[in-house]
């Protein structure tokens, strides 16, 4: 059947149904890999139309364009769940703690003080990963791997409430060994939680071990 990227239930669907076949495949649990929609520069119908078909996590890069589209659907929608994808920046900490339900990027230690503060005063503990520079790139955001036992360290200390890793491979390489990589410092540090993959990568991440795949075009179309 002829799949039509505009066409948000279809593609949610086939998406849906790749999840499970490569969950199959890796002997997971059905399941087991939460689908999160990233629905950065989408319009509210976008959204609401995969609404409609049962989603109910979604990601978004900006704290401005989520506060712009989401306090309003979520009263239409109260078990929305929505998680901070993109780099953050340490100001808008208070916004972010208020806003999302998870923060799959942070990175540093000025990142995290503020967000340990913003959640001390907002009485609110957000669920967070630690973004790892998989591909060791100079462009990208993320702790680097030497670095990752002395930040999980900080904080830890700091109060926050780590689940696990998250990371991007370098585009234009094959992902299976930077999500494998991920995998194992996961493991080595206690931690059973991966956010990883995207719409080109998802269902090895998937077989990987992937417990979050961050989905974009693959559901909206072409940004």
């Amino acid at each position: 059947m002829d799949i039509q990227s505009d066409a948000p239930a279809t593609a949610l669907s086939t998406v849906r149904d790749a999840i499970a076949r490569s969950e199959k495949i890796a002997g997971r649990p059905a399941g087991s890999t939460t689908l999160i929609a990233i629905s950065k520069t989408k319009p509210v119908e976008a959204i609401e139309a995969l609404i409609g078909e049962g989603q109910t996590v979604f990601g978004e890069n900006r704290v401005q364009e989520a506060a712009l589209k989401f306090p309003a659907l979520r009263e239409r929608h109260p078990d929305l769940q929505l998680h901070m994808v993109g780099q953050l920046q340490s100001n808008k900490a208070d916004e972010a703690v208020a806003l999302f339900d998870c923060i799959h990027s942070l990175d540093r230690s000025s990142l995290a003080k503020a967000l340990a503060a913003a959640m001390d005063k907002a009485g609110r503990r957000v669920p967070c990963f630690v973004q790892v520079n998989i591909g060791e790139e100079e462009q990208k955001g993320g702790c680097a791997i030497a670095e990752l036992p002395r930040f999980l360290d900080e904080v830890g200390a700091l109060g926050l409430p780590v689940v696990g890793l998250m990371a991007v491979p370098p585009a234009d390489l094959e992902p299976s060994p930077y999500f494998a990589l991920l995998a194992k410092l996961a493991r080595d540090h206690g931690l059973d939680q991966l956010s990883m993959g995207m719409s080109g990568d998802f269902e090895t991440a998937v077989r990987i071990g992937a417990t979050h795949v961050r989905v974009g075009s693959a559901l909206f179309g072409a940004r």
